[in-house]
């Protein structure tokens, strides 16, 4: 088991410090990228809310061969938790590595072995 803890500074003041957990393990087994947390207006699919209008969370369990997209925004922090993977324009990335893009578009991923990703799509520099 892997515990990854990542947290997102909100867009609004005055909003106390919270917790959400959800088993999405039931979503992951299609190999398809999922929302997993989002304040993204028309992200209402997403497992749970983020108090900033401008990021979400996605995950991808893959098998070796899947491929998916991820999300073309401004900003985007892939991290991936197990597995290797080839992600365009950066080459193969292995378990603990991590990449932030910037400007670059829609991105094809492809998972070389059994893999998992994290992804945070984000509309805003967040860290200024």
């Amino acid at each position: 088991m892997h515990f990854v803890q990542m947290w997102i500074v909100p867009d609004q003041t005055g909003i106390a410090p919270s917790y959400q957990q959800h088993d999405i393990g039931d979503d992951l087994s299609n190999g398809a990228l999922v929302t997993i947390a989002s304040g993204i207006n028309g992200h209402d699919d997403a497992a749970i809310t983020l108090h900033n209008r401008s990021a979400a969370l996605h995950a991808a369990r893959l098998r070796p061969g899947d491929m998916v997209d991820v999300p073309a925004a401004p900003y985007l922090h892939l991290f991936v938790t197990r597995g290797r993977i080839d992600l365009d324009g950066a080459g193969e990335l292995a378990e603990g590595d991590a990449v932030r893009c910037t400007d670059t578009g829609a991105r094809r991923l492809t998972a070389n072995c059994p893999a998992e990703v994290l992804v945070w799509e984000m509309h805003a520099n967040l860290g200024s």
